[in-house]
């Protein structure tokens, strides 16, 4: 059975793949560029972040946070750690278990691309206003969460 689109949302669906093309890839290089200046992706430093946050956390405690696998996170610790921005420490109590630990060059960058990117996010807020940039966050999230849903339950009905 082919389905066909009203004029509406063929339109819908055009202004959306332009919207993405033009806009939304430019939004994640926007965010991620201050990372960037230090060899980081934004998933990189967002781990530097966590790590910079908390006083004991493992790679596993990251990964179960962000709900991916353990190897997902492992291939990001690697670059943290060839940059010299981490270390790892053995816990007192289980010495199999691996804490995560900023180098002094590592605090560094964290610093100042939390800066930046804070800076960069002040500026949103400047230019469109909190309530706006709230609205704007609050449909992301509402899309993701019911898309990822959608997505969850269609999985599980082509693996039956």
């Amino acid at each position: 059975m082919v389905r066909e689109m009203t004029k509406t949302h063929e339109e819908l669906l055009q202004e959306a793949i332009n919207v993405y093309l033009s806009s939304l890839k430019y939004l994640d290089n926007f965010v991620s560029e201050p990372a960037t200046k230090y060899g980081l992706s934004f998933e990189q430093y967002l781990i530097l972040h966590t790590i910079a946050d908390r006083e004991h956390v493992s790679l596993m405690d990251i990964a179960s946070e962000r709900k991916v696998t353990r190897s997902a996170i492992s291939r990001q610790i690697k670059v943290l750690l060839q940059h010299n921005y981490i270390y790892q420490k053995p816990a007192e109590s289980d010495r199999r278990r691996l804490y995560l630990h900023l180098t002094k060059s590592g605090q560094q960058v964290e610093n100042k691309v939390y800066e930046l990117t804070s800076a960069r996010f002040d500026e949103w807020i400047n230019h469109y206003g909190e309530e706006k940039v709230r609205q704007v966050l609050d449909f992301i999230k509402d899309f993701a969460q019911t898309e990822m849903k959608n997505f969850n339950s269609s999985k599980q009905t082509n693996q039956s």
